[in-house]
C-alpha cells in the first residue's frame, strides 16, 4: 500500500479543540487519516496525516 502524506505544523497555543477541528476537516473533506501526532514541550504540535494512492490501471489493451 502507497500513501501520501500531509504534516500540519500547529502553534504553541493552539488548544486541543482547534486541533481536533482541522483534523476533522481534513479527514471529512480530503479523505485523510491520522498517522501521527507529537506535541513538543513548547507546545507545538507536529501532526501527519495520511492518505492511499489509488493507481487506476488501463482496461484498454487487455490479452485475450
Amino acid at each position: 500500500m502507497e500513501y501520501t502524506y500531509l504534516i500540519l505544523n500547529l502553534p504553541r497555543g493552539t488548544t486541543r479543540e482547534a486541533a481536533r477541528q482541522v483534523m476533522t476537516e481534513h479527514a471529512e473533506y480530503g479523505g485523510w487519516e491520522l498517522h501521527t501526532v507529537r506535541v513538543h514541550r513548547d507546545g507545538r504540535r507536529r501532526i501527519q496525516l495520511r492518505k492511499k494512492i489509488i493507481r487506476a490501471r488501463s482496461t484498454l489493451h487487455q490479452p485475450a
